[in-house]
């Protein structure tokens, strides 16, 4: 039988597959949906914020921001950079995905963190057909984060009171996500760099651009960084 046509299978496999994803995404967007709704937005806000914006940490900020003076160039900004990674992803992807096709504008769309993991990393077996799979994840993981955003803005209206220390929720996340990555690095010139910049930033700038201001000095750096060991690969 064509794998192409052993959709059954496809998805079960991508669904497998998906699993960790499914608990991951949906804590945190009932985290997010709660969030939201202590800021005093409706459920339906978390929900198309998560199924148009689909950033992850965009969108918590994007929904601080959405309590301020509005600033379109602040938003831009910290939306590029924050989402500059995924153009490395993409480049990554270039001979896992098709080359044309509505499969690839999905695979496009979809290509957050995990789903990026996911698709570069699994070795799907014989039998099927390795486009669907990815489609099927990159869909599911869409779906996971979805759901998770909606349940918890339905959730915090079903409650009716404000829980107190959401607003610490994406503190707490970048802190944990922080620790683990200083454990894992053999040099922590980056982190004390980025300390750095970032204080140096605050003080110069002002706590009003001052983390857009981080950010475009921090991938500024990784880039001069990743051009130096290039050149060094070279010329060994």
């Amino acid at each position: 039988m064509d794998s192409r046509t052993n959709l059954p299978n496809n998805f079960k496999y991508a669904l497998r597959t998906s699993l960790p994803v499914l608990f991951g995404f949906m804590f945190l967007g009932i985290g997010y949906g709660l969030y939201m709704h202590n800021l005093g937005f409706s459920f339906l806000f978390p929900t198309l914020m998560a199924a148009t914006i689909y950033g992850g940490s965009v969108e918590f900020f994007i929904a601080n921001m959405l309590l301020q003076q509005f600033n379109p160039v602040s938003v831009l900004l910290l939306t590029a950079v924050l989402g500059f990674r995924q153009f490395f992803y993409g480049v990554s992807m270039l001979t896992k995905y098709p080359l044309q096709g509505w499969r690839k504008r999905v695979l496009i769309y979809g290509l957050a963190d995990e789903t990026f993991v996911l698709n570069y990393y699994v070795k799907v077996p014989q039998g099927y057909d390795e486009t669907a799979v990815h489609v099927w994840i990159t869909i599911l993981n869409y779906f996971y984060w979805v759901t998770g955003a909606c349940l918890g803005g339905l959730l915090g209206s079903a409650l009716g009171m404000e829980i107190k220390g959401l607003d610490f929720i994406m503190t707490a996340l970048f802190i944990c996500l922080a620790v683990d990555q200083v454990r894992k690095e053999k040099s922590h010139l980056s982190s004390l760099s980025g300390m750095v910049i970032t204080l140096v930033s605050l003080v110069l700038i002002g706590q009003r651009y001052f983390l857009v201001v981080t950010l475009l000095l921090l991938v500024a750096e990784f880039a001069v960084k990743y051009w130096h060991e290039q050149q060094k690969e070279e010329q060994r």
